[in-house]
């Protein structure tokens, strides 16, 4: 993959931001399809509006992304398009800087099809991605899933997989990552984002936190 967008990866937290997740027909960003989108706006780390639609992805979702969120075939039949519901959507969080779990692997890829095909242009917001932040202020959790980081901060799971109960629940877990100290962490030589400390099979290393679209690495004395 390449990197996504022309938005900067921030890793701190702000007062101020909109909070998203997509729901798709299967886990690829190439070929896959959005089937919902939500979107929770926040000020002052208090929730003032949200936003949620299905939408029409024109081919069928596939059995095992039903199993994950819920969502079928007729529940979209009637559904807009994403012709309709990605500028909706783009009205809604207007210049705010995104935040969402694992959206730099995943999300973003797909709001930056939906933008050079809609638009002419790629996506140029700023975002949080909570997952390399989650890393970098929680570095002894054994799994950094969006349940995991809600259960370790006693926020309630109910209703994870569906977008908006997603965005409500990432919403609190960024809040409640905000109030904790950051570990600071050096830069990637290569795009000057943080590097983030990960576990392989030859022991722990700092990793690029914009992976994967940089890929430097180097080991955790510090030799790349």
């Amino acid at each position: 993959m390449t990197a996504v967008g022309k938005g900067r990866a921030l890793l701190e937290y702000l007062p101020d931001y909109t909070v998203f997740d997509l729901e798709t027909t299967g886990i690829s960003v190439w070929s896959d399809e959005i089937v919902e989108i939500s979107a929770v706006k926040v000020r002052g780390g208090k929730v003032t509006d949200t936003f949620s639609l299905l939408v029409n992805p024109g081919r069928p979702i596939s059995a095992g992304a039903s199993a994950v969120n819920g969502i079928t075939d007729d529940m979209v039949a009637d559904a807009p398009p994403l012709s309709e519901a990605f500028p909706q959507f783009m009205d809604f969080a207007g210049e705010d800087v995104l935040v969402g779990h694992n959206i730099q692997a995943f999300d973003l890829y797909f709001l930056d099809r939906a933008s050079r095909a809609l638009f002419g242009k790629p996506v140029s917001s700023d975002y949080v991605d909570t997952l390399p932040l989650a890393r970098r202020c929680l570095p002894g959790l054994a799994h950094y899933r969006l349940t995991d980081l809600a259960a370790y901060f006693h926020i309630s799971t109910q209703g994870a997989h569906r977008a908006l109960a997603d965005c409500m629940m990432n919403q609190k877990c960024y809040e409640a990552l905000g109030k904790l100290p950051v570990r600071q962490t050096p830069l990637c030589p290569a795009c000057g984002r943080s590097l983030v400390l990960r576990k392989g099979k030859f022991g722990t290393f700092w990793g690029c936190s914009g992976f994967p679209g940089c890929r430097y690495t180097r080991n955790e004395g510090g030799k790349s």
